[in-house]
């Protein structure tokens, strides 16, 4: 078996993605042949959280630890190297497979209650082709009968030929960059991009600026959706990744960090919070018994 588990390919319009049973993360997409993503072989396992799903948390949690009411909770420090708990409990859990077409596939997991996070839910996603790309759809149910801290994001990396990408043209429609200490990744304020070199909400090269920030402030259009653009100038290759009104943050990782894979790609992460969020409580959602969220994003090619 692969170390991914069960592959799920999906094709239609042009495009092909396969899907993981691992983490229901995405390995592959491309339309005509055209790498969108960044992903990586079926002999390989995923590699800097490559197409993963962040639920129920996305990106870090510091040391690990967070109240719920008048409890203190500690999770595992997954990233221990700087201390945190970081992205979620399902990026390596086995998925249920619940329907498979052509164009579509939908897994599903359950996350039993367990120490560090006492609530079950259920999750699903679906991936689906159309004309329009790829739209995934990640859910949450929650099963506990007390209300549930949550947020969601997912990992792909974009890319629009071999890199690096310093040459690559990005727009970023985002007014607002939140900053972090270099040591632990973790949120310590944030700054408008007016005057800096994160402010790409006019096309420009990437260049040389190192990216690994949370954004917000997002302009989007009359469907509530923002879109962040990458281009190759020198072939005219362009990708499109597009987020709904649930996600208020967009994480942008140049992958200066990824050995073998240095800025080969750009990683946009949408994100429904960003780090921390589960101590900060800032656009944490805490779901009642039974209530279910639902969010949705995706990726397209652009002419």
């Amino acid at each position: 078996m692969a170390p991914s588990g069960e592959q799920y390919e999906i094709s239609g319009s042009g495009y092909r993605a396969v899907v993981t049973e691992c983490g229901a993360g995405l390995r592959l997409l491309e339309h005509e042949g055209r790498a969108l993503v960044d992903g990586y072989a079926e002999g390989q396992m995923a590699s800097a959280g490559r197409g993963q799903l962040l639920m129920p948390w996305p990106n870090r949690i510091r040391d690990g630890k967070y109240a719920a009411g008048e409890r203190q909770l500690q999770l595992p420090l997954t990233e221990p190297a700087r201390h945190n708990a970081t992205h979620g409990l399902v990026r390596w859990a086995a998925w249920s497979l619940e329907e498979h077409t052509g164009r579509s596939v939908v897994l599903r997991y359950r996350v039993m209650a367990q120490s560090g996070y006492p609530w079950t839910l259920d999750l699903q996603v679906v991936y689906d082709l159309s004309a329009n790309g790829l739209t995934v759809t990640q859910s949450a149910t929650n099963l506990a009968t007390e209300p549930a801290p949550y947020a969601q994001g997912a990992h792909p990396y974009l890319t629009v030929g071999a890199g690096p990408c310093d040459g690559w043209e990005l727009t970023l429609p985002a007014a607002t960059r939140s900053l972090s200490d270099p040591a632990r990744k973790l949120p310590t304020g944030r700054e408008p991009v007016d005057g800096t070199d994160y402010d790409f909400r006019v096309a420009r090269p990437v260049r040389g600026t190192v990216i690994d920030h949370a954004f917000t402030d997002l302009a989007r259009d009359d469907a509530g959706h923002v879109t962040v653009e990458l281009r190759d100038p020198a072939s005219g290759d362009a990708v499109a990744l597009w987020a709904d009104a649930a996600h208020p943050w967009l994480m942008v990782f140049t992958a200066d960090e990824d050995p073998g894979g240095e800025r080969r790609a750009l990683a946009v992460e949408p994100m429904t919070a960003q780090a921390d969020a589960f101590r900060s409580g800032e656009d944490l959602l805490w779901l009642d018994p039974g209530q279910d969220f639902s969010a949705s994003w995706g990726i397209r090619t652009l002419d």
